[in-house]
């Protein structure tokens, strides 16, 4: 089974070898072997926030690649799959690097749950203007200022930066992806996407999803079916089941592309008790079998 990267496994795979690896660390990306290390497409147990100043590369996020070319601010999470492959030699900027034990619930407040440190889906590349270069830049600058510093609550200094760093790309994101529930409709369609977010990812293959049709979220969430379907039509314009087929389909490549587990394994963890029951539902949506998407992709 192919497990989530670790710092440490990070550390290695950069050349550095760190004998006390703490929940916080800040680079500078020229001194890192950005343009000579590649990130191969994985799941990390650690979060990560880049700034690239200058170099280009193609970074993959989930199943999208992006083309960058300097100016951009890169946020990654443990929810999703991601990889970096540099196509220059000039690579400058910062990146920070911390664990889920320096998430603490002031990182996690209302208005900040929503950035996109911490969603599954969204948009996790942004392209600041100079202005807001200047600004990212020194609070970078400062963060590695204060790791070599003795402060005793460096930490909590450290959070409140990262914050300056989540609500400059807030400003950057279109202000509407960040409104807040106007109606009861769209509220019961947040409280079902957090569900249906929990469920994922899956890191192993005893880790099987709970919630597999839309009368046990409706059940989970004490409405009746009917209304949880009129609410996420209403609001996305999907149903019920059409939205939990969308995160399984996306689960099921994610875990056909970057783990080695069997197709049973897989769809056992899905929530398919029969591999052929699995395989139907993968060719309805893809118009192909489990095994040759997973061939398709190994072959590119």
């Amino acid at each position: 089974m192919k497990t989530k990267e670790t710092l440490k496994d990070f550390y290695k795979i950069h050349n550095h070898d760190f004998s006390k690896v703490g929940q916080f660390n800040v680079f500078e990306r020229g001194g890192f072997a950005c343009s000579t290390t590649s990130l191969l497409p994985n799941r990390r147990d650690f979060y990560k926030i880049s700034l690239i100043i200058k170099g280009s590369g193609v970074m993959g996020v989930a199943d999208q690649a992006i083309d960058i070319n300097g100016n951009a601010l890169l946020f990654m999470n443990p929810l999703v799959p991601f990889s970096w492959e540099a196509n220059s030699d000039e690579q400058t900027g910062y990146f920070c690097l911390f664990t889920e034990e320096f998430v603490n619930q002031s990182l996690k407040n209302e208005s900040l749950s929503k950035s996109p440190l911490f969603k599954a889906g969204g948009d996790h590349i942004f392209f600041p203007d100079s202005t807001s270069m200047d600004l990212l830049a020194n609070v970078f600058k400062n963060m590695l200022k204060e790791m070599q510093s003795g402060y005793a609550n460096k930490y909590e200094l450290l959070r409140s930066y990262i914050q300056i760093i989540m609500h400059e790309a807030m400003k950057i994101q279109p202000a509407e992806a960040y409104y807040k529930p106007a109606n009861a409709a769209e509220r019961i369609t947040g409280l079902f996407f957090e569900l249906l977010e929990r469920q994922y990812p899956i890191d192993a293959p005893s880790q099987i999803i709970v919630l597999k049709n839309a009368n046990e979220f409706a059940t989970q969430l004490n409405i009746h079916t009917n209304h949880l379907n009129r609410a996420l039509k209403e609001t996305t314009g999907k149903t019920t089941t059409e939205l939990i087929a969308e995160r399984m389909l996306k689960e099921a490549k994610a875990l056909l592309q970057f783990s080695n587990w069997d197709i049973a394994e897989i769809a056992y963890c899905l929530g398919f008790e029969h591999a052929p029951n699995f395989n139907v539902f993968f060719k309805r949506q893809t118009a192909q079998s489990p095994l040759q998407y997973r061939k398709e992709i190994v072959s590119v």
